[in-house]
């Protein structure tokens, strides 16, 4: 039997932080833990812990979602750890599914599981470059991030090995850093929506960051020394070409000199 220890970043998000807890305390696989981590909030967020008083309550100051899930990482106490987002929301078996997996598939130390998208109280079709596919998680995850974070249970050798979540990254550390372990490893996919993702409230981060490509090729310039060092350049290629179309469409000279200088990059790399 394996022990999860669940992770919870936050921020201001008091109501929305109860439906997730309870989604958790609600599992079928009991969570052996729960760490909350509390990214500088100024609202309600403390009360937390008196409604749900057996949960791990840690507060820090304002540092982001990386700096967050990292505290949550050093701190939880067993080997596999679960994330979840705090305006997301479990299914009843997903810690359930994601063990009886992991148990059946001792030499996979990572899963992640389908979603349903939920916006103003109806659920809504996910676009289909969302939907999964669980073959190759690297080439389905390179142009843009198909695993969730909320849906994600892994093991700690992996962040022992390829490191935890880039605190320099504003957005797209989760697309960083599955990335960093798909190169390598195997990722397994539990084809079942055990996720609710609630879209559309104004604090998602997703929002708040115009042009996240400039955020993914960060990630991807790590990885040109790799078997998929190909698939990275044609990658590269393309999302520079569509930040250098952006950046002279609004004059943005500085950019246009950047992207300019790494499409040349990748031309003579190409020669070499």
């Amino acid at each position: 039997m394996i022990k999860i220890s669940v992770i919870i970043p936050t921020h201001n998000r008091y109501k929305l932080l109860k439906r997730a807890v309870a989604s958790v305390c609600s599992q079928t696989f009991t969570a052996d833990e729960v760490i909350i981590i509390d990214d500088g909030s100024n609202d309600e967020t403390h009360q937390i812990i008196q409604d749900f008083p057996n949960i791990k309550y840690f507060y820090q100051k304002n540092q982001g979602v990386s700096s967050a899930r990292n505290a949550g990482i050093i701190k939880a106490k067993n080997e596999w750890v679960a994330f979840l987002d705090s305006d997301d929301e479990w299914h009843l078996q997903k810690l359930q599914e994601q063990a009886t997996f992991h148990k059946e598939n001792p030499n996979i130390f990572m899963s992640y599981t389908d979603e349903k998208w939920v916006r103003n109280e109806k659920e809504i079709k996910v676009p289909k470059k969302f939907q999964k596919i669980g073959k190759d998680a690297f080439v389905e995850n390179i142009s843009y991030c198909n695993i969730a974070p909320s849906s994600v249970l892994l093991h700690k050798k992996l962040l022992d090995k390829y490191g935890l979540f880039d605190e320099s990254l504003e957005v797209c550390e989760d697309y960083d850093l599955w990335l960093r372990i798909a190169c390598s490893e195997k990722i397994g996919l539990i084809n079942e929506k055990l996720i609710i993702k609630y879209a559309g409230h104004e604090d998602q981060l997703s929002f708040k960051h115009w042009g996240m490509d400039r955020f993914r090729i960060k990630s991807l310039e790590k990885l040109l020394d790799t078997e998929y060092e190909d698939l990275v350049l044609e990658t590269l290629a393309e999302k520079y070409t569509l930040l250098l179309k952006g950046a002279i469409k609004y004059d943005k000279m500085a950019d246009i000199e950047i992207y300019s200088s790494k499409l040349k990059f990748l031309r003579l790399k190409g020669q070499g």
